[in-house]
């Protein structure tokens, strides 16, 4: 007895490969994936794998991208509430990522990708955007000063370096982390603390 299989679109397969990678290096670091198990979980030939993804490296990159897109969308703020709240719900949205997708997290943080000019500069655009966030709900003087725009570049520089070494060592909760977080942004820009 032969299995239907549906044939998948190319938008379709390639959104499976893509995801099966996702699952693969939020759980495992980039040098533990292959293509091949990829392939094999999609239930295709490393020669389709190599049809949408030229490198294992353009994989990764196209997850990140992707990947960077969505943490832009789930951190979205509601810019209806107060600044604090804003920025305390996308960082509850960042440290929920960065604790569920760790592997992936240390390869762009630390790992052999973390040099890799294009997946930096997929990262940097992110952080730009979580910048511009914090500014607009500042008000429009925020981003005439450079002292409110430097502390803020500042800010998201001190969470990402926090969470990284959060996950590396697992000594507080995700809780203390984000209080931990918006203290360090209490103190830097006074702006009041809102769970």
């Amino acid at each position: 007895m032969t299995s239907l299989r549906k044939r998948l679109t190319p938008t379709e397969r390639r959104a499976q490969l893509l995801a099966v990678g996702t699952r693969l290096f939020a759980s495992r670091p980039y040098d533990d994936v292959g293509i091949d198990e990829v392939a094999d979980l999609a239930g295709v030939s490393q020669g389709l794998m190599y049809h949408y993804f030229s490198s294992k490296r353009d994989f990764f990159a196209e997850i990140i991208r992707m990947e960077s897109a969505r943490m832009v969308e789930i951190t979205a703020p509601d810019t209806s509430l107060p600044v604090a709240r804003q920025v305390g719900d996308g960082l509850r949205a960042y440290i929920h990522h960065v604790d569920t997708h760790e592997h992936g997290i240390r390869a762009i943080n630390r790992g052999a990708m973390s040099a890799d000019d294009g997946i930096q500069s997929v990262v940097s655009d992110e952080l730009r955007i979580q910048q511009e966030r914090i500014l607009d709900a500042l008000g429009p003087h925020a981003r005439d000063d450079p002292a409110l725009r430097l502390a803020v570049r500042g800010w998201i520089a001190f969470v990402r370096a926090t969470c990284i070494d959060w996950v590396d060592e697992r000594a507080v909760d995700a809780d203390t982390v984000y209080d931990i977080c918006m203290r360090a942004l209490d103190g830097l820009l006074g702006i009041g603390r809102s769970s």
